[in-house]
């Protein structure tokens, strides 16, 4: 008896060890804002005062306006492909959400997609900018059509990217129903989300960001580091728990009123908000335009730069 509990006692040592060399391995201090500016404050970057909110956006480009909203975790570096492309027509503009990359936390801790909406808007108006094109990708997305909703008049055409937000489906509905990407609830969890803001492994986080790929081997370790150390900006990761607790309102019921010319465009291998979704905005928005790119995962801007904003620029040029 007096072994077994010594051996027991060995166990639980064995593990009590584990996890605390577990926990100081992948302890993850808060990166300074300032030095992750050197890295990601770009030639064309700048902040602007929105609501109290030191806003980063990237502006390219002459011509027309369109908004590009990047979704969950990322940052406006995401639609750099499309950037490149769009600038030669149109005036590209970009942000960093608050709670996302150089932007960061803000005073009033308001992170749902209603005020990304507002905030856009108020930008809009910043910027003595009317009538704009809006695209969107996953939680950016959401923040789109959203828009198009509250004030319609001023949105000429809508492109949704693998949008978030359509999770629940009607009762008479043929298309299977869908539960929120796994990492999302993970951090949902407050003893989870409490100690994420300090453990951050970049093994599980390098996992989770080729996972968002339909192709893990495109998911670049550059692409992987810069998504890694802005989520590890000062305060992002409180920031992150709190939006994950509230999103936002849930204005879905009303997606069949919108009525801005719509293009869709999802990866089939979207492993996050599967490709069923498309289909549901699909029917949901009258006269919508769907098109589906078989070899990419959710972030089809990122993976198949020039196909998706082909697909873009031929829809924004009619």
């Amino acid at each position: 008896m007096k072994k077994l509990s010594k051996w027991l006692g060995y166990g639980i040592l064995i593990v009590f060890v584990t996890i605390f060399l577990f926990l100081a391995f992948n302890y993850k201090a808060d990166i300074p804002v300032e030095a992750l500016e050197e890295k990601y404050f770009t030639p064309e970057s700048a902040y602007l005062e929105i609501d109290d909110v030191k806003l980063h956006l990237r502006k390219r480009g002459e011509g027309p306006a369109i908004f590009l909203i990047h979704g969950s975790f990322a940052s406006l570096h995401t639609w750099q492909g499309w950037e490149n492309e769009l600038s030669k027509s149109f005036t590209t503009i970009s942000m960093d959400l608050p709670g996302h990359g150089l932007t960061g936390p803000t005073k009033a801790e308001d992170y749902t997609t209603d005020y990304y909406a507002k905030l856009i808007f108020n930008l809009a108006d910043k910027l003595m900018i009317d009538t704009f094109y809006v695209a969107g990708n996953s939680m950016g997305g959401n923040v789109a059509w959203k828009m198009a909703l509250h004030q319609p008049d001023r949105i000429k055409k809508l492109i949704l990217v693998d949008a978030a937000g359509f999770w629940k489906i009607t009762s008479d509905s043929t298309i299977k129903p869908t539960k929120r990407p796994f990492i999302f609830t993970l951090l949902s969890n407050d003893a989870v989300g409490k100690v994420s803001t300090k453990i951050t492994p970049y093994f599980l986080f390098k996992s989770n960001l080729q996972h968002v790929y339909g192709d893990k081997t495109k998911a670049k370790s550059e692409t992987i580091e810069r998504y890694y150390e802005l989520m590890l900006r000062e305060g992002n990761r409180e920031a992150t728990l709190k939006r994950l607790r509230n999103s936002g309102r849930d204005l879905q019921d009303s997606i069949p009123f919108i009525k801005t010319p719509t293009l869709i465009l999802w990866g089939k291998k979207d492993a996050w908000i599967p490709v069923e979704h498309a289909h549901r905005f699909h029917q949901a928005i009258e006269h919508s335009r769907l098109i589906i790119f078989d070899h990419a995962g959710h972030v089809p801007m990122e993976e198949t730069p020039n196909q998706s904003v082909e697909a873009a620029l031929s829809f924004l040029k009619e």
